[in-house]
């Protein structure tokens, strides 16, 4: 493998790319703790919690991501890091309330999805049981 000055970086969430492109740090934390990766980092697989990654690009600015749960890949001058949910920002403090409101909506949307996943599992319930009842 090369010397590389810089990483092909891209960010995906399930539905959509959040971020594609090249950076020559990146720093986040694992399920072992923070970690920093340069372009010429060994290979590595790390389990991402929620937390914020940070990105250096080339031009020397710095993105910032709110991550739930995923994964990062890091293979040669590729990294790929895939979660749940996440937010980019350029500021710290308008990121964190931007993940506080989308992620609380968020939670609240699948409390709501449950709900109704819970109610149509008891009406199929009950109406098996309905079935099982001799006809007269």
């Amino acid at each position: 493998m090369s010397m590389a000055t810089q990483m092909d970086v891209s960010v995906r969430l399930p539905a959509r790319r959040l971020f594609d492109g090249a950076a020559v740090a990146v720093n986040g934390v694992g399920r072992q703790g923070a970690f920093g990766l340069l372009p010429n980092h060994v290979d590595t697989v790390v389990a991402l919690v929620p937390s914020v990654m940070a990105l250096r690009l080339v031009d020397g600015t710095e993105l910032f991501f709110g991550l739930d749960e995923g994964i990062l890949v890091k293979r040669g001058h590729r990294v790929d890091i895939a979660c749940i949910r996440g937010i980019r920002g350029t500021d710290l403090g308008a990121l964190q309330e931007s993940v506080e409101a989308s992620f609380v909506q968020i939670d609240e949307e699948e409390r709501l999805a449950r709900s109704a996943l819970a109610r149509l599992e008891a009406d199929m319930v009950r109406r098996f049981a309905e079935l099982r009842e001799p006809v007269q």
